[in-house]
């Protein structure tokens, strides 16, 4: 039982081999057939006068340099576009920056005597409580500040 094993085994390895060998056989004879061309190719270019040589050699320049263009272009179309949204996030954060600064100008008074009447609150209400603060909503940007900080 283990010989057989071992011959399917190896009879498929060989048969693996094979078929690779067979690829690389049709790989090697299309790469022969694309250098006979360009061969060729060169060979008639080589037999064209010097001008026309050139002028060969500057159309294909021509056309490399049209194609580096268009990936240029689109390039900068990318980053054209990626430029536009950074602006809009920007314009978005220093909306809630300015809106989060505003908030912080309250008249220092003020804040007092809103942060005593809070602590009125808190010391008045000592039950059941459901979180660890009390605040009021137009608090809650210096609050998560605060947090955050």
């Amino acid at each position: 039982p283990v010989r057989r094993l071992l011959e399917a085994q190896l009879q498929e390895q060989r048969r693996e081999h094979e078929e690779e060998m067979e690829a690389l056989r049709n790989q090697v004879d299309l790469m022969q057939e694309e250098l006979e061309k360009q061969q060729q190719a060169f060979l008639q270019i080589l037999q064209l006068s010097p001008e026309v040589q050139v002028e060969l050699g500057l159309q294909q320049e021509i056309t490399r340099l049209t194609n580096e263009n268009l990936d240029l272009k689109e390039l900068l179309e990318k980053l054209e576009k990626n430029e536009k949204k950074l602006k809009k996030q920007l314009k978005i954060y220093m909306k809630k920056v300015q809106d989060f600064e505003a908030s912080q100008t309250m008249v220092p008074v003020e804040r007092r005597l809103h942060e005593r009447s809070m602590q009125v609150a808190v010391q008045r209400k000592e039950k059941d409580f459901q979180g660890m603060l009390e605040y009021y909503k137009e608090d809650e940007p210096l609050l998560i500040r605060n947090l955050i900080t």
